[in-house]
């Protein structure tokens, strides 16, 4: 399965799901087979899974705290990351960036539709009273955007075609 890219290309799907059932962790070959990464709004708490117990429950330890916007973690309390644990998690901060980044290119992309329908919907739909609430609201936001757009383009133009971050 591939995932279209902002230029254009197509990648391979390399996000894994980030939560594992008794049969991910019991299968060794599942490379989610050791850690649970609990999502939060700034990155994941995460989690070691122990599968080995007597009644096959699963067991989640809570080792350490990552944060997407800084790309760092912590270990929590007193528990010592090993290398694997440092390198699993470096391995989902590092996909969890990505994949953020592209869900912001397909919000822009889903809002391109979105103008595209609430014109549609304005000229054909709404009634005075609906337009009153949303008017002014969406000319604003139209405006921040369009200024913004504005000014990246010239940013961009005067550095000879550079895109800057």
């Amino acid at each position: 399965m591939t995932k279209p890219q902002a230029d254009g290309t197509q990648k391979p799907l390399s996000h894994q799901a980030n939560s594992a059932t008794e049969a991910d962790v019991a299968n060794p070959t599942n490379p989610n087979r050791q850690y649970h990464f609990r999502i939060r709004e700034n990155g994941a708490l995460v989690f070691r899974i122990n599968p080995a117990n007597r009644q096959r429950r699963i067991e989640m330890q809570q080792i350490a705290v990552a944060n997407t916007k800084r790309g760092d973690f912590k270990a929590v309390q007193d528990h010592a990351l090993t290398d694997d644990d440092r390198t699993a998690i470096q391995n989902w901060l590092t996909d969890r960036q990505e994949h953020l980044q592209e869900r912001k290119y397909r919000d822009a992309e889903d809002l391109i539709d979105r103008l595209s329908m609430t014109a549609q919907w304005v000229q054909s739909e709404a009634v005075a009273t609906q337009l009153d609430a949303l008017s002014d609201r969406l000319i604003f936001a139209m405006h921040d955007l369009r200024t913004v757009l504005v000014r990246k383009m010239g940013q961009r133009n005067s550095q000879g075609g550079a895109s800057k971050d």
